[in-house]
């Protein structure tokens, strides 16, 4: 057996090889499901598809899911395409969420809802882009590792969203904000509404529309602008893009800045469009599935719409399955941990081929 690695692949092809490993990963599936719980493959797979898509409700909670999802890995592709690996998405997202909700708190009947919403997205971005900038600055500065750096910094985050919870819990001794301007004469101030219908959390198509409008925009930057080049060259050789005069530590400030202001923005959709509460949990983990999300989508923003959909189905899947079937937890993550598996060992035959050589041995010898 030989491994070589491919010089390239054409698109049809390498989307070829993800279906089959999809494809086998639900066979596998299916026959862990009846060995373990001797149940019908295809009765799970078709609880799983009403779980995510079965109602009106459940299908505008998978689109918000995917949506938040695909926020936060577009916000990760700009410094994945410089090979900056920024591990701080979670931090990122959360002092953006931070802003918004102290806009919504403090702001709210003293100040026009419609500036009060700009003040909200200004400020989330912008604490986004700061909390991006730091370890940007010290890796241009020193070349500190922006693994470590953007990591603990989640941590301060989640401590700083620890102390603005316990300064503004409501009720008073609750450890909880509890959902912002719910009731009174500030109600529904700093909230999203719905797109296709009027109230709130009926459906979350201005939360859709604000991803899709993401993800034009952070394609056509890296694809054809002067910055995204300059990303692209940082990205593939530090040497070559000094030698081709571009500074490099301009650049990894700069696209830190712009990818940390980004995850900022999935903060404050977070809290006006999706839980309008902030809390350690308002992430929720996303900042990490994210990384899956942003590498398996090759840093292109409509191939993460894709994968996010797929991620929030199977969440939204597992959780149903449990539920109809009596199932524990574990039974649905080992079904959805499967098909991730299939789907990222995917990516070695995409990059790599398997040959076989017959070894032709010598009858004289």
């Amino acid at each position: 057996m030989q491994i070589s690695k491919r010089e390239g692949i054409s698109k049809s092809k390498a989307m070829l090889i993800r279906l089959i490993a999809i494809v086998v990963a639900l066979i596998i599936c299916a026959i862990v499901i009846f060995l373990i719980v001797n149940l019908n493959p295809i009765k799970v797979y078709i609880s799983m598809f009403n779980g995510a898509f079965g109602t009106n409700k459940r299908m505008w909670v998978t689109l918000r899911d995917m949506s938040m999802l695909t926020c936060i890995a577009i916000g990760l592709a700009p410094a994945f395409k410089m090979r900056f690996w920024n591990i701080g998405a979670e931090g990122q997202m959360l002092v953006g969420a931070i802003s918004a909700a102290y806009f919504m708190i403090t702001f709210s009947g003293r100040m026009n809802p419609i500036i009060l919403m700009i003040c909200m997205i200004i400020g989330s971005l912008a604490m986004g882009a700061i909390w991006g900038l730091i370890p940007g600055f010290f890796k241009a500065k020193w070349n500190t590792n922006e693994t470590l750096f953007t990591l603990m910094m989640n941590y301060i985050a989640i401590q700083c969203t620890s102390f603005c919870v316990s300064l503004w819990e409501n009720p008073p001794g609750s450890n909880s904000v509890g959902t912002i301007n719910a009731t009174g004469a500030n109600k529904y101030v700093g909230w999203i509404g719905n797109l296709l219908s009027k109230g709130y959390n009926k459906d979350y198509g201005i939360l859709l529309l604000i991803t899709i409008f993401l993800a034009i925009f952070v394609y056509i930057y890296l694809k054809y602008t002067k910055h995204g080049f300059e990303i692209a060259v940082v990205g593939d050789s530090e040497n070559t893009a000094r030698y081709a005069g571009i500074r490099v530590d301009k650049v990894y400030i700069r696209t830190m800045a712009l990818s940390g202001a980004l995850c900022g923005l999935a903060g404050f959709l977070a809290v006006s469009s999706v839980s309008h509460t902030i809390s350690t949990d308002t992430a929720n983990g996303r900042g990490f599935t994210a990384i899956i999300v942003a590498w398996l989508a090759k840093m292109n923003p409509f191939i993460m719409i894709i994968i996010s959909l797929l991620l929030a189905f199977l969440d939204k899947g597992s959780v149903q399955i449990a539920s109809e079937f009596g199932l524990n937890e574990y039974v649905s993550k080992i079904i959805t941990g499967i098909i991730l598996l299939f789907i990222l060992g995917s990516e070695f035959f995409i990059n790599y081929q398997v040959s076989f050589k017959k070894i032709k041995k010598d009858g004289g010898k």
